[in-house]
């Protein structure tokens, strides 16, 4: 599965960056991707560079444009089943970077002493 995930990712990250036109789609960056056991569904986690109202257009935008991703991993990849796609939005790169924003205001802080 892992393997069938990574192709998958790989497969979108490509068509998303250099064939979807659509405006609201912009600095998009496919983090990972879930697909069922039995391959009928993916679940595809994305992070968005923006605001909130730009992350909103993207995924927006991302599922209007589910069918012809979709299509392009079925041409790509030889599988039993295409899954069907849902984008999220990945929340753990906001966590991460919130952490190290927390961390670096702390840094040379001794609370210990």
């Amino acid at each position: 599965m892992r393997r069938v995930n990574e192709a998958v990712r790989e497969v979108l990250s490509g068509h998303i960056t250099e064939d979807l036109k659509d405006p609201r789609i912009g600095f998009v960056t496919v983090t990972g991707v879930e697909t069922s056991p039995d391959l009928r569904h993916a679940r595809v986690y994305v992070s968005v560079l923006g605001s909130d109202e730009e992350k909103d257009a993207a995924l927006e935008g991302l599922r209007s444009s589910a069918g012809f991703l979709q299509s392009k991993v079925a041409q790509e990849l030889r599988m039993k089943h295409t899954p069907t796609l849902a984008f999220h939005y990945d929340e753990s790169v906001d966590r991460g970077m919130r952490i190290t924003k927390l961390l670096d205001n702390t840094e040379g802080r001794d609370e210990w002493e």
